[in-house]
């Protein structure tokens, strides 16, 4: 008799190509594939990067961009997205649109402004389109340090002003916010998520890494990954957060590089 068919859930990442591979399109499926979850794609932007360097970007045409969420939603039961890198506010605009009119019950975003290289992944003028257009669709938005201070327009140096923004921005967008504190100088690193009236605070040692391009990528993935799972979103984050730190823990080595061991935990989550 032939084994049961197992069945998985499905999440869609809308999102930038990174030639290098440790972050942008190719590290969301790979964390989906871990984390037993079947991804589906809709690729905004092709760049030429390696964690070094970012030396080219190439976006989609919208109407691109909005064919492939459609032809993906068309195909399978999605029940989680996410945006990563989106460049303009023509692809913006386009993704808001689709989001709404595919019926996408839970949309993560991940408002990709800088690479940590110093390379501009959102035009200037394109930040307001974000804020207006998708950021208010969002379940949850995912900002490091240096986004959540373009958000919220001022500094962020501790872990109470962290706590303060969180709520700051979730209460101006009407979404849960979760900061990514890695960027403020601790021993400990320091996430907090605010949702509906609603503080968490996520504490872990902080990891030694050679390298972490990708994390924030691998982050958002994940929390996606975990609501399609059907996980309550604290839930999600905190697990995410230790998915991230463990990758970062038991990184490999790739040429003259060092990524993140996105596959480490497949033989726990897949089945």
């Amino acid at each position: 008799m032939a084994p049961p068919i197992k069945t998985l859930p499905v999440a869609l990442t809308i999102a930038g190509s990174d030639s290098g591979g440790g972050a942008g399109i190719q590290a969301d499926i790979r964390t989906f594939a871990a984390l037993g979850v079947f991804g589906t794609t809709a690729l905004t932007c092709i760049t030429a990067q390696n964690p070094s360097a970012v030396m080219g970007v190439w976006p989609m045409a919208a109407e691109a961009v909005t064919q492939q969420i459609k032809a993906a939603c068309d195909g399978f039961p999605v029940a989680a997205a996410k945006t990563g890198m989106l460049f303009s506010k023509e692809i913006i605009k386009a993704v808001a649109a689709a989001d709404v009119g595919q019926g996408i019950p839970v949309l993560v975003v991940d408002p990709v402004m800088v690479a940590a290289s110093g390379a501009r992944l959102l035009k200037e003028d394109a930040v307001e389109a974000l804020c207006e257009e998708l950021v208010p669709q969002a379940r949850v938005i995912t900002p490091n340090l240096h986004e959540a201070q373009i958000l919220c327009g001022h500094p962020i140096t501790s872990v109470e002003e962290l706590k303060a923004t969180a709520r700051e921005i979730g209460d101006r967008f009407d979404v849960a916010c979760v900061i990514k504190g890695a960027h403020l100088v601790s021993e400990q690193v320091v996430d907090v998520l605010y949702d509906e009236g609603e503080e968490f605070v996520f504490t872990a040692p902080r990891v030694d890494a050679v390298e972490s391009h990708g994390a924030g990528c691998v982050f958002a993935a994940a929390i996606t990954a975990y609501l399609a799972r059907g996980e309550l979103l604290s839930d999600a984050v905190g697990k995410a957060k230790e998915f991230v730190r463990q990758a970062l823990l038991q990184h490999v080595s790739a040429g003259r590089h060092y990524p993140l061991n996105i596959s480490w935990a497949e033989a726990t989550f897949a089945g």
